[in-house]
């Protein structure tokens, strides 16, 4: 297994456009994301990243959305991924969309993304499987310096791990999109629904969303037992 942390520099998306097949993995994680982003509640949403900013989440309850990112037209503040300028617990929701694959040091971006995340928060994670027909493509020489297969990719039972130390709870783990094609979409569709117990194992994406849990330690008071006192017979009665 190789190291989380790696050396070498790595070339970070800051649009899908950037990507080969950026348009239809960008429908797949906005079709997961439009399922989930209603059913969560807050003041403060987070978008890290310029592949985050530019998915939609009109159908959110909360308002109040900061994307962060240096080259994307569309962040709000431009910022250090590893720095956040938060104060500790100050989103509800915070959005990782690929990534984890193109940073030198996920844990310590998970880290930091937990700081800025309040209790009961949630933390919405994308990226590719390796283990897929777009991630053996990386194996091919004229593509493994291109986006996406320059990337890392770790696998999403890896990710789930790694939020597991953190005491975050996966509430949904799910991979989709066997074969990345902008064209022929229903015959893609069908293709898809043909295979649909293959999608666990060898989809091109994975799509992770967990629930940070603390859970407050309970004092245990000792309980005090008095001994019974024996005391002295007074008199005798004749």
């Amino acid at each position: 297994m190789k190291p989380a942390r790696s050396k070498r520099p790595l070339e970070y998306p800051y649009t899908w456009d950037q990507f080969s097949h950026g348009e239809w993995a960008c429908s797949h994680i906005q079709t997961r994301l439009d399922e989930w982003l209603p059913r969560m509640f807050g003041y403060h949403m987070l978008k890290l990243g310029g592949l985050s900013c530019e998915l939609t989440s009109d159908h959110c309850n909360i308002r109040h959305q900061v994307c962060i990112d240096k080259l994307n037209p569309l962040r709000t503040i431009e910022s250090e991924s590893y720095s956040l300028p938060f104060i500790n617990k100050a989103f509800d929701v915070c959005v990782l969309a690929n990534q984890l694959d193109y940073i030198d040091d996920p844990h310590r971006l998970l880290r930091e993304i937990d700081r800025v995340t309040i209790d009961d928060g949630y933390i919405i994670v994308s990226g590719v499987n390796p283990r897929s027909i777009m991630g053996v493509g990386r194996l091919i020489p004229w593509r493994k310096n291109k986006l996406p297969w320059n990337g890392r990719m770790f696998t999403s039972m890896r990710v789930r791990d790694w939020l597991g130390v953190l005491n975050y709870e996966v509430l949904e783990l799910s991979c989709f999109g066997l074969v990345p094609v902008t064209k022929y979409r229903t015959w893609s569709v069908w293709f898809e629904n043909s295979c649909s117990g293959l999608l666990p194992a060898i989809g091109s994406l994975y799509f992770i969303v967990a629930r940070k849990r603390i859970y407050s330690l309970k004092l245990m008071k000792p309980e005090w037992r008095l001994r019974k006192q024996l005391s002295p017979v007074s008199g005798f009665v004749s």
